[in-house]
């Protein structure tokens, strides 16, 4: 059986998160769709509210997994017998990045790849933090952001912004 490993903050969790993971799916015997604990962000949700709501909309999928964890991902995908990571790239800048990651994660453990899916053009510009941006001054983010976590998501910024 083949496992994947979706890695990343998810805060919060957008469309762009959700095509990857629908289209992970497909490609994967499992997915492990894993909230990463980095103790230097400030994030908007905690990583059980993050779960949850990658839980909700997740539910439908009947090989993909949730779950957190924190440490080396290399670590971490040998606990879940997994040698793939998969991580979505919207432009240039995420690439840069994320290749070098897959190129130290190759160097801490040679059997780990990653495998870059591009982004659907539709979520090419959606970002977690565009979504908290434009949420913040009280901006539309419905069509950002899945359904069946808007209210949640909505209700955070609202809090936030209004203190």
């Amino acid at each position: 059986m083949t496992v994947a490993i979706y890695p990343g903050s998810f805060d919060p969790v957008t469309n762009g998160h959700r095509d990857i993971i629908e289209r992970a799916s497909r490609v994967f015997d499992k997915v492990v769709v894993s909230v990463l604990e980095n103790p230097r962000k400030q994030p908007m949700f905690t990583i059980e509210e993050r779960v949850e709501m990658l839980k909700m909309i997740t539910n439908s999928y009947e090989n993909v997994e949730v779950d957190s964890f924190q440490g080396l991902l290399i670590d971490y995908a040998k606990q879940k017998n997994s040698n793939i990571v998969v991580k979505g790239l919207r432009a240039m800048s995420d690439f840069e990045f994320e290749f070098q990651m897959a190129l130290i994660n190759r160097k801490l453990d040679s059997r780990l790849e990653t495998m870059f899916m591009m982004t659907n053009n539709r979520y090419s510009y959606v970002s977690s933090s565009i979504v908290k941006e434009i949420g913040s001054y009280g901006g539309d983010i419905c069509e950002l952001v899945p359904n069946e976590v808007y209210n949640i998501i909505k209700r955070r910024l609202r809090q936030e912004r209004d203190g």
